[in-house]
């Protein structure tokens, strides 16, 4: 057994064994269960669409004493929500943006959110007792500006299917999910997530330090929604350190959503650390839940998600031929499809949708299929992911690297 004061002191002489959650599992599968003197530290990660991600703002729209306070204040088009301070007369506005908040079907906060750290000019109208101010910004422009998560990096997910004979538009899907249970949408990064290895969050606690979007951060306790069986927590950092790589918007079924990663590093103090850190994908549960009523009917594993599966999209630009308008271009969530079989690798999630909207083959990834574990004749192609595991690994080995740097302390 060890304890904190153990671990910090190998870190301080640099002394300190660290493992990705990555490299942890590898030892799991091949039966070599490591033991408490072996490895220190285990990074763990996630990245996908997370809803409950919002940003806190002070926005410069005019000069002092243009307005009393603001009425409305969109960026970029994405409303926001003022206050809670009305900044008399100081020609700013202090605002919430949600990350999903949108100013069309294809644009809301996470886009916005991307923007801003990708050092793009933002667009700033206000309103104020009848008139508009309008402003250009940057991110250096903003005094202050956090993101926050109310909900984040849950345990476990579910997956969706369609049990009904019509498609359905939905927040987990892009395209419409079709039915009769001929397609599966799925979140989660399984056995690599934070919390699916520390469940009970014995070590990730109010303060713990985090890598939110890539920005040091700190977690502020558990989220919304989060209970004993799936938890989850809430997180925060500052928007001007972030990386937006690890970060962003996706558009689904129902309008933008919020791409957002957690990073977390996990002490290894005593066996039950090592008993959590074991967990592997085959073993963790996967509810299959219609759409309709979001009620479990039957289970998978992560397995089916993430093991002998591609973790990222294959693409062939050879086999583009050219055919108008790009289908996969005008459905990919994120923006990343070019015309003529192009991918901007940046913004790529590897959600799998462009491998169902081009005709022609040019995007491949072999996603994998659900096999309920109570019916072993029906499998259930998986069509959208919602999580990028491959960005995941990404974060896991970005904080392993700070640690051994001495840029990230516990």
């Amino acid at each position: 057994m060890k304890t904190m004061q153990d671990v910090r002191d190998r870190l301080a002489r640099g002394k300190a064994i660290v493992w990705t959650a990555m490299e942890m599992k590898e030892r799991v599968r091949a039966g070599e269960i490591p033991t408490v003197a072996e490895v220190d530290i285990v990074t763990t990660g996630t990245f996908g669409v997370m809803s409950g991600t919002a940003a806190v703002m002070t926005i410069p729209v005019a000069s002092f004493g243009a307005f009393t306070r603001a009425d409305r204040v969109t960026l970029n088009g994405v409303p926001a929500f003022l206050g809670p301070c009305p900044n008399e007369r100081l020609g700013t506005v202090d605002v919430i943006v949600s990350g999903t908040a949108a100013a069309s079907e294809r644009y809301g906060g996470g886009h916005l959110f991307r923007d801003l750290v990708d050092g793009k000019d933002v667009d700033v109208i206000a309103e104020a007792g009848g008139k508009t101010f309008e402003n250009t910004i940057f991110i250096d422009d903003l005094s202050s500006a956090r993101i926050f998560t109310t909900r984040s990096c849950f345990r476990n997910y579910t997956a969706f299917v369609n049990r009904g004979p019509d498609p359905i538009e939905t927040i987990f899907s892009v395209l419409n999910l079709e039915g009769n249970m001929r397609a599966a949408t799925v979140s989660g990064c399984g056995e690599i997530n934070p919390v699916e290895n520390d469940p009970s969050l014995i070590h990730i606690r109010p303060g713990t330090p985090v890598l939110l979007n890539g920005a040091r951060g700190m977690v502020m306790g558990e989220g919304t929604r989060s209970t004993p069986e799936r938890r989850n927590i809430a997180v925060c950092a500052d928007l001007s350190a972030m990386d937006g790589e690890y970060m962003g918007g996706f558009m689904t079924g129902q309008g933008p959503e919020c791409l957002t990663s957690v990073g977390i590093a996990l002490p290894v103090l005593t066996a039950d650390d090592i008993t959590r850190l074991s967990v592997i994908d085959e073993q963790i549960a996967l509810p299959v839940v219609d759409v309709t009523d979001r009620t479990p009917f039957t289970t998978a594993s992560y397995g089916d998600v993430w093991q002998g599966t591609e973790l990222t999209l294959q693409v062939n630009p050879l086999y583009c031929l050219f055919c108008g308008p790009c289908t996969a271009a005008e459905a990919c969530p994120t923006k990343a499809v070019m015309m003529g079989g192009g991918i901007m690798r940046s913004r790529c999630v590897s959600c799998g949708n462009c491998v169902h909207t081009c005709p022609n083959g040019v995007y491949t990834m072999q996603a994998g299929a659900l096999h309920p574990v109570d019916d072993t004749t029906l499998a259930i192609p998986i069509v959208l992911r919602q999580s990028d595991r491959s960005r995941a690994e990404e974060l896991c080995r970005l904080l392993k690297d700070q640690i051994s740097r001495g840029e990230f302390s516990l």
